[in-house]
């Protein structure tokens, strides 16, 4: 793996020299979309509204919408203005009780590996917060971004997790959740049974994605049998143009444009 962020953790007095490597990745299966007549993949052009032509990355700029139609234009001047101070330290702040932390906070997970010199403050952090069954809440920057995070002990190293702002999680009020229903105790009783039959330790690996794999063997399957296609090549393709000939073509074009100034500079002479 290649680390994607080089820092310290923060702690109290002491620094950790670390580096960040990304511990998770989505494995979904990615389809391109096809022409259905020629096969050719589709292109996404940015193209603007008003004018119906395509534009180039050069002629963006940002811009937010506060009111339908209406925007403000931020440029890159002004975001630069207000960038957080970019530093390379995990700032701890607090300890808190993992079990005070709502799962609905948690984003993204990444792997702590200790510096050379960082060995001996990594693993004292580490059992540290393994003897007080705390994890600790931080603030770091990555990619010019402030986000809020813990870091815990995962199995022998330290893991950092982004988590998000309270101001990012979305309320659940006014979705119907059959709060004024009525619950028989019998009813509650072979709830809790049915838990209690299904509940077993945790064992992620048992846990597949059977839709995905399907999807794999199918398209394996295709291309065993030789269903695969090609897209149609060009009809007539494009000219591949000499250089000499152009060249040439283009010494002929202003030899004849000089005879024909020539010319009419002598008609206007003897006029």
């Amino acid at each position: 793996m290649r680390s994607m962020w080089k820092g310290a953790i923060s702690f109290g007095l002491v620094n950790i020299p670390v580096k960040l490597y990304t511990a998770t990745e989505h494995q979904d299966i990615r389809f391109r979309y096809l022409h259905n007549q020629c096969l050719a993949p589709i292109r996404y052009e940015k193209k603007c509204e008003h004018c119906n032509q395509e534009v180039q990355q050069a002629d963006l700029v940002r811009g937010y919408e506060y009111a339908k139609g209406q925007f403000v234009i931020i440029n890159q001047d002004d975001l630069d203005n207000l960038a957080v101070k970019t530093t390379k330290t995990i700032d701890i702040i607090d300890f808190v009780d993992q079990r005070e932390i709502d799962p609905i906070y948690y984003d993204k997970t990444y792997f702590l590996e200790a510096e050379e010199t960082g060995g001996k403050a990594y693993q004292l952090l580490k059992k540290a917060m393994l003897e007080t069954n705390k994890i600790a809440i931080a603030k770091v920057v990555i990619r010019t971004k402030q986000v809020l995070a813990i870091i815990r002990v995962y199995q022998d190293a330290l893991a950092m997790g982004t988590i998000f702002y309270p101001a990012e999680i979305r309320s659940h009020l006014g979705l119907a959740t059959g709060s004024n229903s009525q619950i028989a105790a019998k009813e509650l009783n072979m709830a809790i049974s049915l838990i209690e039959s299904l509940s077993v330790p945790f064992e992620p690996e048992k846990y597949t994605d059977d839709y995905r794999q399907s999807v794999l063997d199918l398209i394996e399957q295709k291309i065993s049998g030789n269903q695969t296609v090609v897209p149609v090549a060009d009809a007539q393709p494009a000219k591949v143009v000499d250089l000499m000939e152009a060249l040439e073509a283009s010494l002929k074009a202003a030899e004849k444009q000089t005879m024909q100034l020539k010319k009419t500079r002598q008609k206007q002479e003897v006029r």
